[in-house]
């Protein structure tokens, strides 16, 4: 994935603690991108005690956009993944990642549209007993590209750099 891109869709996400936490996942597994649609985010950031899930900052290096529409930010070669538990789709254990995609995922509280579904290159679901909600559902399939990417990072150096300032922790030999 040597020219990777990854944006984030969201449609019309509710809960700014899953936004808060979907920012830290975009910056822990190199999104470029959170785009979301309609206006409950933007409402009910107003009104909600700060709890900072985006303990990293990723709001300061990685946009958070408001669109009409999801598509309008879509590049040329960037391939649609919508994620949603949707009859037909492709278990995200048997999928095959593009280079550069546009991840959309539904609102907490219901689908993404038939719409966008039928827009969509691929749709893959997480299979899993129960659903999970749309923070830990966005973390789970960042996780899947970066585990199936040949471009990943590991060992030591990416350990001290990654991990929190009191942990010194190191397994004895």
């Amino acid at each position: 994935m040597s020219q990777s891109q990854v944006i984030i869709g969201l449609v019309n996400p509710k809960g700014p603690s899953n936004v808060g936490t979907i920012m830290r996942a975009a910056g822990c597994f190199n999104a470029h991108e959170v785009l979301y649609t309609g206006t409950r985010y933007a409402r009910a950031a107003q009104y909600e005690v700060k709890t900072n899930t985006d303990t990293h900052k990723s709001r300061n290096n990685i946009p958070l956009t408001q669109v009409e529409c999801l598509f309008s930010k879509k590049a040329e070669g960037m391939e649609v993944v919508c994620v949603e538990l949707c009859l037909g789709a492709t278990s995200l254990t048997e999928f095959s990642h593009p280079e550069r995609a546009l991840y959309i995922f539904g609102p907490e509280d219901g689908s993404i549209s038939q719409t966008i579904i039928d827009q969509a290159d691929h749709v893959v679901y997480v299979p899993t007993i129960d659903c999970l909600n749309l923070a830990a559902t966005t973390n789970v399939v960042l996780y899947d590209r970066l585990a199936k990417s040949s471009e990943i990072n590991k060992g030591d150096e990416l350990i001290k750099s990654s991990r929190d300032t009191n942990n010194r922790l190191k397994v004895s030999t």
